[in-house]
């Protein structure tokens, strides 16, 4: 009785043992670590956190905008920094009066695609997870100029 259930069991075994195929852990790592990504983005309030001393020595109308995301005239570059973060692009500026730093912040004009499939054929089943970001370039969404250390002109192009 015992040789016939271990051929039973030997002829039943690849049927129960065969797994079924989903989308892979690498792609589920994918997503999780792109949603991890823009829960991780800079915002006012944890750049703030991190120079809570620099941002208490602020004007309160000053401290007001930077929690707001906002720039104003005469705005040190710690004050821009601590409202918008660092900037994508530092460039220089030659005019008639000298010269000025130009801050540019950029958004990116690519949307997020996400896509999922499964499918099946020949005794086996697939699936997969992709995700996209369209791979189209960045716009500029603002620019900052500073002279003599503090902003003289902003271009906000979000509005």
């Amino acid at each position: 009785m015992a040789k016939k259930s271990r051929r039973m069991a030997r002829a039943a075994g690849p049927a129960t043992v065969r797994r079924m195929k989903t989308p892979s852990l690498r792609a589920l790592c994918v997503v999780t670590a792109g949603l991890a990504l823009a829960a991780c983005q800079s915002t006012p309030a944890k750049r703030i956190a991190k120079s809570p001393d620099a941002f208490a020595a602020m004007p309160a109308e000053a401290q007001k905008k930077i929690r707001a995301g906002e720039v104003a005239i005469g705005f040190t570059p710690e004050q821009v920094r601590l409202a918008k973060g660092k900037p994508d692009l530092v460039g220089r500026r030659t005019t008639a009066n000298g010269e000025d730093e130009v801050w540019t912040y950029e958004r990116s004009k690519s949307g997020l695609g996400f896509g999922l499939g499964v499918g099946g054929g020949s005794g086996g089943m697939g699936g997969g997870v992709g995700v996209s970001t369209g791979g189209r370039g960045p716009e500029v969404a603002m620019r900052i100029v500073f002279s003599g250390g503090v902003v003289t002109a902003v271009e906000d192009y979000t509005k």
